[in-house]
């Protein structure tokens, strides 16, 4: 009889985890403490809120595509790491750190961090081929808040930060510049996941590019919010 309650309540423990479906809790403690505070170092569209933004878009995805929650997880954290050195080869030295990293050991096989490694790789926008796995994908599409004024908030935010030396309309044509090359239907953004709500918020994003006296006057809204910390309602 012992034995059969034992039994159970580890069946219990198990249904639990398959219907949570969260990551490992000291996985979870370990990129709390060990990798995300390095996020603060970068900039603010880069920043501890993106990173935390991207991984539970991850997680949600994960969970949607049945894909492991642990390297989802693990591979959001580490995607943006590489910032710290040249913006233009990030994703590859975030690749590297993510696989040098003997700590993931504890909870991957050689195997699984090969995969974490190439997803990290292929999480960025201007990637011309499609991610080599699932794991990519999910990255990728988590990666890319397609919502019209995050986008252009962080696009100004990149901006301020970068090229402080510009004025307003340096900012403005710098801005419709990378709009027009990475966001509009020539642009190089790829989305990898067809059906998704990124797709939707990219064609709202797309009509509005369209449209530059508009788009101007949102620019200008954000620009000012960024330059004062004023947020208009």
């Amino acid at each position: 009889m012992k034995r059969r309650i034992v039994f159970s309540k580890f069946l219990c423990t198990f249904a639990t985890d398959m219907m949570t479906n969260t990551p490992s809790l000291d996985l979870v403690e370990f990129i709390e403490t060990q990798i995300l505070p390095r996020y603060a170092e970068f900039d603010k569209a880069h920043n501890l809120q993106h990173v935390q933004k991207v991984i539970n878009a991850s997680l949600l995805l994960a969970r949607k595509m049945g894909a492991d929650i642990n390297m989802a997880y693990a591979i959001a954290a580490y995607h943006d790491l590489g910032l710290s050195g040249p913006r233009a080869v990030h994703h590859i030295t975030s690749g590297k750190i993510l696989m040098q990293d003997a700590r993931l050991k504890r909870w991957f096989s050689p195997e699984q961090i090969r995969l974490m490694k190439e997803a990290v790789e292929d999480h960025r926008a201007s990637a011309s081929r499609a991610p080599r796995s699932i794991y990519g994908k999910i990255v990728a599409e988590a990666d890319r808040d397609m919502q019209p004024e995050t986008v252009i908030r962080r696009t100004i935010q990149f901006g301020l930060s970068h090229y402080p030396q510009l004025d307003t309309e340096g900012h403005w044509q710098r801005f419709q510049k990378h709009m027009d090359e990475k966001y509009a239907s020539h642009g190089y953004i790829r989305l990898w996941i067809h059906g998704s709500e990124n797709e939707k918020q990219l064609q709202q994003l797309r009509l509005l590019i369209e449209q530059p006296e508009q788009m101007r006057q949102v620019f200008d809204r954000i620009f000012d919010e960024e330059k004062t910390g004023k947020i208009q309602k």
